[in-house]
């Protein structure tokens, strides 16, 4: 058992029973913690794995808090009927918006996703159709039914967001070691080699936005979950940078590194209320700092340019040859 291992399998453990260690004020905060986290793994597939330039994923995040919130609120289906459309609809949109643009790179693909999150929120703001609330959002969300038991209480919202957060590990973790993960690392490594080898760009750099925003969609669920209401605010292009520079700082496709970004951007505040206006300040400053002396990040992805499972590839193959 390497040392990753062994300190995720603590994290796992110290969350899980973190809601009996703390107090109400505390748990909310690992509520958000959670699902920040679970958003910040979704970026991280697009742009740390898959190397895409996203600067709009707060988009698919505010689609899944605003189908849930729109379903339940307006149409009257029970919040567990409105997650497979929280999951669903993000993917299409993500795969309307991407297909466009997905041959951009750089700073152009940047500029593209930074635009569409900006109408996102005029949207949003205009409230199309009466639907979205415009400024003020919507407020009223129902709880949680299963089997006829309401799960209301800051804990069950707590341990929902916590096997969230399980499942998007899982996904992560799959992911790495199928084809597509390796054909995501190809991509992000050298694109004209990638292609050479027969990979399909366009497909799995589409596919890349689409698991991603299927996972925010779901984290954007829980989110109107836990606050019972949703605004545009919440899902603005300042939200995308930070889930952005989560997985710059924390460490490209590093785990730990995304737990340790989403940790510092919005655990800390928290920690020192009295700044939580300078979080922005605070948290650029932390940027430059860590691209100066830490570029790959603060925990960086550990298989360096070769990645794991090449290396058991090999070794699996040397073991054969003797």
């Amino acid at each position: 058992m390497n040392k990753t291992t062994i300190i995720a399998t603590l994290f796992i453990a110290v969350m899980g029973i973190f809601p009996f260690l703390v107090d109400s004020a505390w748990l909310s905060i690992g509520i958000t913690f959670l699902v920040f986290s679970v958003v910040a793994f979704s970026q991280d597939i697009i742009l740390g794995r898959a190397g895409i330039f996203n600067m709009g994923h707060a988009i698919f995040f505010g689609i899944g808090a605003y189908t849930t919130a729109i379903l339940n609120v307006h149409f009257g289906l029970e919040i567990i009927q409105t997650i497979p459309f929280a999951i669903i609809i993000p993917v299409i949109i993500s795969i309307l918006l991407a297909a466009p643009i997905i041959h951009l790179r750089g700073d152009y693909l940047l500029v593209a996703t930074i635009g569409f999150n900006i109408i996102f929120e005029q949207v949003l703001s205009n409230d199309p159709f009466g639907l979205t609330g415009g400024p003020n959002g919507i407020f009223g969300i129902d709880v949680v039914r299963i089997f006829g038991y309401e799960l209301f209480s800051e804990t069950a919202i707590y341990y929902m967001a916590f096997s969230l957060l399980l499942v998007t590990l899982l996904v992560i973790r799959n992911l790495d070691n199928s084809k597509y993960g390796r054909a995501l690392y190809y991509i992000n490594k050298d694109e004209i080699a990638a292609k050479s080898m027969g990979i399909n760009i366009s497909y799995y750099k589409l596919f890349a936005f689409a698991l991603g925003a299927a996972i925010a969609g779901v984290a954007g669920s829980v989110f109107a979950i836990q606050y019972s209401a949703v605004s545009p605010e919440s899902f603005n292009f300042m939200q995308s940078v930070m889930f952005f520079a989560i997985v710059l700082v924390g460490g490209s496709a590093s785990l730990p590194g995304v737990i340790i970004g989403t940790f510092v951007m919005f655990v800390l505040p928290e920690l020192f209320t009295e700044f939580k206006e300078s979080r922005y300040l605070i948290f650029g400053a932390a940027m430059v700092l860590t691209m100066i002396l830490r570029p790959n990040g603060v925990w960086p992805a550990t298989f360096g340019n070769i990645p794991t499972f090449l290396k058991k590839k090999a070794a699996t193959s040397k073991g054969e040859e003797q």
